[in-house]
């Protein structure tokens, strides 16, 4: 694994996101998350998006030779550690980021992917959803879908792949047609009474799996759960741990997060929220 070998420098993480103005969640939401696990940010917009509390209003794609431009000054200039990689808003900036991987094989990548906002508007293009699987996540350490976005994605691969999307329990068989080497499907969308998330490794060579659990929150300020906690992640393989215990570290990260969010809660000052008190994260809690 790829790791900084100056221990005297922070290690750096680049982000590959959107911009979401309430600094819940995309751009915002990661280097928060990356500064306060100990690493160094970095960051390549891929989209602006008009949003609020309440839903995402407008989303405007940045285009694919500036989107570019952007990757190549960056990497011309910085050694990075790893890559955090979330929303993605053209076919274009799908095939740009693939060819820059392909580059860069030798860094850990964390690909969250960012399909439908929490609202429920679609970020990522129909006419880019092959190539994000084909091209784009192959190349990942790890990918990290809820079981939304396991549905969705599993369904484009062979639509008889149906998956509950309120269930964990789908098979190693169905997983590999994902072409991923590791998969950390994310429970928070399930029914269980725990927050349970299952890391299925070496899925094309010898699959095994681990969970990880923690009690679930009920909290109103949960906007970015899902930036966060692969942003976390990448830091964490930024620093040189290994995958399991860079998914411990991040997920005992975000449930602190959570859990120091909501207002009234006691010797932390209470985050700004919007009309739905649908707010972010405590990012720097600790």
């Amino acid at each position: 694994m790829y790791s900084n070998s100056d221990q005297t420098t922070l290690p750096s993480v680049l982000v590959i996101a959107g911009f979401d103005p309430s600094g819940g969640a995309g751009l915002l939401a990661d280097t928060k998350t990356i500064h306060a696990n100990g690493g160094y940010a970095c960051s390549v917009m891929s989209a602006i998006t008009v949003q609020n509390t309440q839903g995402v209003q407008t989303v405007e794609a940045v285009e694919s030779k500036l989107f570019g431009a952007q990757l190549k000054a960056l990497a011309e200039d910085i050694q990075f550690d790893a890559i955090k990689i979330g929303m993605l808003a053209s076919l274009e900036q799908v095939q740009v980021l693939s060819e820059f991987l392909a580059q860069n094989a030798k860094i850990p990548v964390v690909l969250d992917p960012v399909l439908v906002s929490s609202s429920g508007r679609k970020l990522l293009p129909d006419n880019a959803l092959t190539s994000f699987i084909e091209d784009l996540m192959p190349k990942a350490t790890l990918l990290t879908p809820n079981l939304p976005e396991v549905k969705t994605l599993l369904e484009q691969t062979k639509p008889s792949n149906h998956v509950n999307p309120e269930k964990l329990d789908i098979s190693v068989d169905r997983l590999k047609w994902l072409k991923a080497t590791n998969i950390l499907i994310k429970g928070g969308h399930s029914t269980e009474d725990k927050a349970k998330d299952i890391l299925f490794s070496e899925l094309q060579t010898r699959p095994h799996s681990q969970t990880f659990c923690a009690p679930r929150l009920k909290v109103t300020h949960n906007h970015g759960t899902g930036c966060t906690l692969a942003s976390a992640i990448a830091t964490h393989l930024a620093y040189g741990k290994t995958l399991p215990l860079a998914i411990q570290h991040a997920k005992e990260y975000l449930h602190h997060t959570l859990q120091t969010a909501d207002l009234n809660q006691p010797n932390y000052q209470s985050l700004p929220a919007g009309k739905t008190r649908h707010g972010s994260l405590n990012h720097f809690a600790n």
